[in-house]
């Protein structure tokens, strides 16, 4: 069987609340649990350590399939996250998907 490349999901992303506030835990809580829903692989949170642009934090994860990526997508809990947290939370963002070269 031959080994399709493998999808990387990632959001860089500030949020309307200061670091530190009630508002940042929150977040990061809610988007930890991310990590649960299946097929989600090597889900990262990550904070910004550059000062190239604007963003404060990330969250990477990696599926094996273009399909396992819709699946996550449409997951209710994602759902549920991006309707409870991200537009409520997020000021501005940029997604990047992207995939192995073989």
């Amino acid at each position: 069987m031959v080994q399709l490349p493998m999808l990387t999901h990632s959001v860089f992303f500030k949020l309307k609340f200061p670091k530190g506030s009630l508002e940042e835990g929150e977040f990061l809580q809610g988007a930890a649990k991310l990590a649960s829903i299946r097929h989600v692989r090597n889900f990262r949170s990550v904070s910004q350590l550059s000062s190239k642009n604007d963003f404060d934090y990330g969250l990477t994860m990696e599926f094996d399939s273009q399909e396992h990526y819709d699946s996550y997508s449409q997951h209710p809990d994602h759902v549920r996250f991006v309707e409870n947290f991200w537009g409520k939370y997020v000021a501005d963002f940029m997604e990047i998907d992207y995939e192995e070269m073989v």
